[in-house]
């Protein structure tokens, strides 16, 4: 059974490492990252998930990329501001809790 784990753990990487784009892998160039998964079987798929893909942050059940992310270089090589983004949800939209404050004194029409 666990030799079964070590071998979908293993598949695993290999399989993410030849999906991930180039400019998603960290430290070293996707094809290095490879032959370290398909040499090292284990330590190298471990390597994988410690070093080389990028990292996301998960909280709340939502997946989130870290804040370089979300930046992007311009001409100029300067990070440019993050892309304005809306409410995430219906208790963080000022509009929504508005006319739910209303509805809830009986102010609706």
């Amino acid at each position: 059974m666990l030799v079964l784990v070590a071998l979908g753990v293993w598949l695993f990487c290999l399989f993410e490492v030849l999906s991930t784009d180039e400019s998603e892998t960290r430290h070293l160039p996707k094809f290095a990252w490879f032959l370290i998964v398909l040499l090292g079987f284990e330590l190298g798929a471990i390597a994988w998930l410690l070093f080389g893909r990028r990292r996301r942050f998960v909280t709340a059940g939502v997946t989130a990329w870290p804040p370089d992310f979300l930046t992007s270089a311009g001409n100029d090589g300067r990070a440019s501001a993050p892309a304005e983004r809306g409410p995430l949800g219906p208790d963080d939209d000022p509009d929504f809790l508005r006319q739910l404050d209303r509805r809830l004194r009986g102010d609706d029409s």
